[in-house]
């Protein structure tokens, strides 16, 4: 049972978790709950390929931001070098 954002035991037995087993769990729960943790397990391994997919993607497009802005200082150097010399500096 939950009291205030707090597990707490029940009449001296294990925190509720909805994963904690009573001893009188059947087999037919302990499979059910196995069922629900491969699900979860599955769901979880999905979300980590989809962010890795994303770290993946945002990873290039940091890289050609960096050559742009590499390109861009590059012609802005330039520019000014041609700008000093026209005026003699």
């Amino acid at each position: 049972a939950a009291v205030g954002g707090e597990e707490v035991a029940v009449e001296g037995g294990p925190p509720d978790h909805s994963y904690s087993l009573s001893s009188g769990t059947t087999s037919e729960e302990l499979l059910r709950k196995l069922n629900e943790q491969r699900d979860i397990i599955a769901l979880l391994e999905v979300k980590m390929k989809e962010m890795k997919g994303s770290i993946r993607r945002l990873r290039l497009a940091e890289a050609q931001l960096r050559e742009e802005i590499r390109e861009k200082d590059r012609l802005l150097h330039a520019a000014s070098a041609g700008t000093r010399k026209r005026h003699g500096l």
